[in-house]
């Protein structure tokens, strides 16, 4: 995959050198009435290029990094749920039974204290 990249860089900058090469003749762009600037034709269009390029690789590379974070918090999340709760201690499971029975009326049956 790495010779295609390759491959696909050379001939873009070939492209972009012949570009440069037959077309470099000065061009005047009129900003406002009265600011003209005037630059070689090859410059204009690699600023316009990346006028454009650079906005939308910022917003891609930002989407990009957020999709990881939220996608790895997602995983963590998942893990943590999905992994089992560790298995009690033996003696935290035999716990004494109480000696003194509840008894059935909900009235307590201790006499009251008063002073």
């Amino acid at each position: 995959m790495q010779i295609v990249r390759t491959i696909v860089w050379v001939l873009l900058l070939f492209s972009l050198l012949a570009f440069s090469f037959f077309n470099w003749k000065p061009v005047e762009v009129q900003i406002w009435s009265n600011l003209v600037l005037e630059t070689k034709l090859p410059a204009l269009v690699i600023v316009s290029f990346l006028l454009g390029l650079v906005p939308m690789w910022l917003i891609h590379r930002t989407s990009k990094w957020r999709s990881t974070r939220r996608i790895s918090a997602l995983e963590a999340a998942t893990t943590r749920l999905a992994t089992p709760a560790p298995a009690p201690k033996p003696a935290e499971q035999a716990q004494p039974a109480d000696p003194s029975p509840e008894p059935d009326d909900p009235i307590s049956t201790e006499p009251s204290q008063s002073a």
